[in-house]
């Protein structure tokens, strides 16, 4: 046996890793571009929607039973909130929300659990995936 018959043979049992790194990588983002591309749809109630910049929100009632100091509160930037009650979104009505997130216990900002009243065009359906991606890339690259 010649030592190049031994290397050709070795070479052929090893798997390719190269073409497993591009396969795990396209199943990993084949989601995330899907995801990206589909359609949002209508706005229904139990819909998980998210505030389109700061927003300032007229309260429509708390659930904690205590009242407001103020009629009008501010919405963080990409604040979770679920649809309570929507009313004829497709022509730019009127939509009752539980705020979810961003607790900020202060005033101006909105407590959380307090159902506010919003616009459909303050509200977007699905947060930017590849602009989230891009700021935890730049976020890490800073370090």
């Amino acid at each position: 046996m010649t030592a190049g018959s031994t290397t050709d043979e070795s070479n052929r049992s090893e798997p390719p890793l190269w073409s497993i790194g591009i396969t795990v990588v396209i199943i990993l983002v084949a989601p995330l571009v899907l995801y990206s591309w589909a359609p949002t749809g209508p706005i229904r109630e139990g819909d998980t929607v998210f505030s389109e910049g700061q927003q300032h929100v007229q309260i429509r009632h708390t659930a904690t039973g205590q009242e407001a100091m103020d009629n009008i509160y501010l919405l963080d930037p990409n604040s979770p909130l679920i649809v309570v009650h929507s009313l004829n979104t497709d022509t730019n009505g009127s939509i009752i929300a539980d705020v979810q997130g961003n607790p900020a216990g202060e005033w101006p900002f909105c407590p959380v659990h307090t159902e506010v009243l919003l616009k459909a065009h303050q509200v977007f359906q699905k947060p930017a995936v590849f602009g989230t991606v891009r700021e935890i890339l730049i976020g890490l690259f800073r370090r």
